[in-house]
């Protein structure tokens, strides 16, 4: 008898009137609003505008959605173009079904026609979106437990995942790995490490995202092995083993060429924000420059002011002397005119 487990939801969809909302759709658009949330926050960290991370995010995520959906379909064909597959069943992406590798590589194409149309390097927007990506897939994963899929081996942990019965699609009832935790707690780690080597490292030029890369795919490996879905095998591996493997190799090269190569982090994202910085330093000076300009003219004016008050104008001391020495000059004309006189009588 389990005495501890973590309990499934009864369904995966809420009807608000005729409008169904499902969990698994919910977590995916939560997740992409948290990413493009934090993205944005380091981009304006690192010297870009606010905006610029949602407005490339709306070529991404619709790019990452089809990639995702389309990597699925093609590594598992069988429920969709195989014996008694349904074809149309593809387009529906709210029953689940969406793969990271796809979800990345084509929403990497869309981000980079966002970045081309706004002159901003692709590396930089992807080092700043890097942590985002990580957080968001540990909120989208929560969507697999809503729909009771991508489960671990059998097991009695008091943190096993309880599953209901259902033969109509082949599943069998009973506690297992909840892998789909195991992943989103991995993910909020690779955000974090992130994080802090960037701070640390000053990592640049696309390698705060080879190390979100290389960090998830080391996680997803042994997460990937647990799982009990039916998965296309090679050498013995699932096949997300060995892309979780290819990924890991990958990104670590990437990391180690590029610091060579391209050392330190790209000075400038965003050639517009640096445009608009200049001018808004431009326009304080001259503001600064008119307040001086009529600081200096206000002092002139009160100066005549004063001036006026005195009934005369700056030059009247000067005249003022001028009038004294006439009037000197005149008596002492006056004084020897006089004693001249008194030295003849008429």
């Amino acid at each position: 008898m389990d005495l501890a487990f973590i309990p499934s939801p009864s369904t995966g969809v809420v009807h608000l009137g005729p409008i169904p909302l499902r969990g698994y759709a919910f977590c995916i658009i939560i997740g992409v609003f948290i990413g493009v949330w934090l993205g944005n926050k380091r981009w304006i960290q690192r010297g870009g505008r606010s905006g610029t991370v949602a407005d490339i995010a709306v070529w991404a995520v619709p790019f990452g959605l089809v990639g995702g959906r389309l990597y699925h379909v093609i590594t598992t064909y069988e429920p969709y173009f195989g014996k008694g597959g349904h074809p149309l069943n593809a387009f529906k992406v709210w029953e689940g079904g969406l793969g990271i590798w796809g979800a990345v590589a084509l929403g990497a194409v869309g981000a980079w026609i966002g970045c081309r149309r706004r002159g901003i390097p692709l590396p930089a927007y992807m080092d700043a979106l890097a942590p985002g990506l990580a957080l968001g897939q540990a909120i989208g994963r929560w969507g697999n437990w809503f729909n009771q899929e991508l489960y671990g081996r059998a097991t009695d942990l008091p943190w096993a995942l309880k599953i209901s019965d259902d033969p109509s699609i082949g599943r069998v009832g009973g506690t297992y790995h909840p892998t789909f935790l195991y992943e989103s707690l991995w993910c909020i780690g690779v955000a974090l490490l992130v994080i802090w080597a960037d701070k640390r490292f000053k990592l640049g030029h696309g390698r705060a995202f080879a190390l979100y890369v290389a960090s998830y795919c080391a996680g997803r490996a042994w997460i990937e092995y647990m799982r009990v879905d039916e998965a296309h095998h090679i050498l013995g591996l699932r096949l997300n083993v060995w892309t979780a493997l290819i990924g890991l190799v990958v990104s670590v090269a990437y990391i180690v060429i590029s610091a060579k190569k391209i050392p330190g982090r790209e000075e400038v994202v965003e050639p517009a924000a640096l445009d608009a910085a200049a001018d808004g330093a431009e326009a304080k000076t001259d503001g600064a420059d008119a307040r001086t300009a009529g600081a200096t003219a206000g002092t002139k004016t009160a100066e005549r002011a004063e001036g006026d008050e005195d009934g005369k104008s700056p030059q009247a001391p000067e005249a003022a002397g001028s009038g004294k020495e006439s009037v000197a000059k005149g008596a002492a004309k006056l004084t020897k005119d006089a004693g001249s006189g008194s030295g003849k009588e008429s």
